[in-house]
This record gives C-alpha cells, structure tokens and sequence, in this order.
C-alpha cells in the first residue's frame, strides 16, 4: 500500500527530475544543434515531475493521513497541504542555489543525491514495512537513475566536457548498489533482517492465545465462519481484540494498516 511508502523518498526523487528538467534545458540553450531533443526531453521530465509524481506523492500524503480522508478535515488538510507544497519547492529553490554556490563540490554533491534509497530503507525499519515496493522497480529506479551521472563522470567524450572520473563512477554504482540491496534483502528477508535482534523493540503477536472469554464470530473480510479450534495461524488477533483469518487480514494489512472493523490503527505484523 501507498502508506509503506516513504514521502521523503518520493519527494527526493521528483526534485532529482526537476534539476533534470532544468539540467536538459540549460542544455538545449547551449548547444543550439541539439535544442530540439534536450527540450523534448525537458518537456517529458516535467510532465513527470509536475504531474505524475506530484499526484503520487499527494496519494502517498493522504494515505500516512486516513483520518484526514473525512469531509470535515478539509480546512487541517489543505493547510498541510500547504505545509507540503511549501516544503517541498522550498527545497527545490534551496538546492539549486546550493548547487550554484557549491558546484565546485559537484561530485559529493551528486553522490549525495543518489541517497534517495536510504529514507525508504529506515522507513521500513522504523514501522517494519512489509514489501512496500516490488524488487522490479527498485532494479528499475537504480539503474535509470544511475544512467546519466554515470554518462556525465565516465564517458571521456561527454558532450558537458566534465572529466572522467573512474574512481567517482565505482564508487556511485557501489554506494546505488549497496541501497538497492538493502531494499531487496527487506523484501525477501524482512525489513529488519539486518537490525540486531538485542535492540529492536518488542514485537506485537497477531497470534496470541484465545480464551474461553473471546467471542469469535465471523471474519468480516471475507465473511466466513472462524474455526478456533484449527492452528493458530490460521486466526489472528488485533489490538483491539478483533478476529480474522490470518490470510485475510495479512492480504489487508499489504493495502493498509488499519483494523478492518474499527479503523484502529495496527502495528506491524
């Protein structure tokens, strides 16, 4: 579900889009025979950036807000709203005038950039998402977005004339790789797989004990009688002592965390 996804993470990549809208622009002014392309080209990223990642990431705001979904939130919710759109070209103007003042550091820079990884890899951690994004698009992302960085410090002959770097562009693919592995071993082995144990806080149970004194009717996902006398993993408890199937409320929890039959909010599974 969208409320695994980091906001940070999205928003670090659709500015990255828009420095590269601007990037293929400045581009086309210089080098007049080539306008034509690197403006299409800045014409697509921005109908990216503008559009399609803004409208993703409102979708990934509303979703880490269910409770602003109401009709009667709409003065708190445009006023985040707001919040998050300042925020956000705020830091977009702010980068590109670090840029500017800075660009004699271009390389660490650069580098720093493609950390976009890094706020989804603690995010996962921190509320032990389960799978928030598919391994293809992590493969995807990281070789795209690896592409031009790589052309820009290790091609001798690219059209900027910025000096190869080899050093530079191995060390870009290890640190992008080493991000892209983290997410990968999330996903198949947990998201905290490489946490220590000792320091990891206590771990809620959807499949404590029942009692006598629980009443178990239907699973309200799926509308079918509950038998509590099968393995426990076939039925789980919430917070909020409500029963379900354990694959029912484990295909729920991947859409979103919230109790089918409260709308509590629920800890990581």
């Amino acid at each position: 579900g969208a409320a695994k996804v980091s906001l940070v993470m999205v928003g670090h990549q659709a500015i990255m889009d828009a420095y590269l809208c601007l990037l293929h622009l400045t581009a086309g002014i210089l080098i007049e025979s080539l306008f034509n392309a690197f403006a299409t080209a800045a014409f697509f990223k921005f109908v990216v950036f503008s559009i399609f990642e803004m409208r993703y990431l409102l979708a990934i705001w509303k979703a880490h807000r269910p409770q602003m979904n109401g009709g009667d939130n709409w003065d708190s919710m445009r006023r985040e709203l707001s919040v998050l759109y300042t925020r956000f070209y705020g830091t977009l103007l702010c980068g590109i005038v670090l840029l500017y003042e800075f660009h004699r550091y271009l390389k660490p820079i650069v580098l720093m950039i493609h950390s976009f990884w890094i706020p989804q890899i603690v995010s996962n951690v921190i509320h032990d998402s389960r799978k928030p994004m598919h391994p293809h698009y992590v493969l995807g992302m990281t070789l795209t977005r690896m592409a031009f960085p790589l052309y820009a410090f290790g091609c001798p002959r690219n059209f900027m004339r910025i000096a190869a770097d080899r050093n530079w562009s191995i060390a870009l693919v290890a640190f992008m790789g080493s991000q892209a592995g983290l997410l990968l071993l999330q996903h198949y082995f947990g998201s905290r797989c490489f946490v220590p144990q000792q320091i990891l806080p206590e771990k809620y149970s959807y499949y404590r004990r029942l009692n006598e004194e629980n009443h178990v009717d239907d699973c309200v996902i799926c509308m079918t009688p509950i038998d509590v006398r099968s393995s426990s993993s076939e039925c789980m408890v919430t917070p909020c002592d409500h029963f379900f199937h354990g694959g029912c409320l484990q295909r729920w929890m991947d859409i979103k965390m919230e109790c089918p039959t409260c709308r509590r909010t629920l800890p990581p599974a």
